[in-house]
């Protein structure tokens, strides 16, 4: 037998399969990433109905206050003509700002004024309840 005699590589070893193999990894990454982003704007939507089912249930409160309540997607709304109370749920975390809408010349959009962060409904209720109690004095 010769010392220089080459033996072919063994059948599962290609170029192709390991292409395909990485191609297949990288297919499920992004099928895993996808399917999380998706969970996780369910679960921020989900968040946003509950925060402004909890709003509206007292129409009678908002008619003394004179509050309107808009819903956007991910954004709960809490208007006077003075100020605008918006929650916003992101990843997980509601970002509550409140806005003053009094000496608003030339923005249709008050400036947030404050802004706080809660990880649940109930802090968010709890948050747009203080915001709304600091306006209305």
């Amino acid at each position: 037998m010769s010392s220089t005699t080459r033996k072919s590589p063994p059948t599962t070893l290609s170029l192709r399969h390991a292409f395909e193999v990485e191609q297949a990894r990288r297919e499920a990454e992004r099928y895993a990433r996808e399917e999380a982003d998706r969970r996780q704007q369910e679960e921020d939507l989900s968040r946003a109905e509950q925060l402004y089912d909890a709003l509206i249930c007292d129409p009678a409160f908002l008619a003394a206050h004179k509050l309107a309540v808009d819903w956007r997607r991910y954004s709960v709304h809490l208007e006077s003509a003075d100020f605008r109370i918006r929650a916003y749920f992101e990843a997980g975390i509601a970002t509550i700002t409140v806005g003053d809408k009094r000496n608003v010349a030339v923005s249709a959009t008050p400036a947030p004024l404050r802004s706080e962060q809660a990880d649940s409904v109930a802090d968010a209720l709890r948050l747009v309840a203080q915001f709304l109690a600091d306006e209305i004095q």
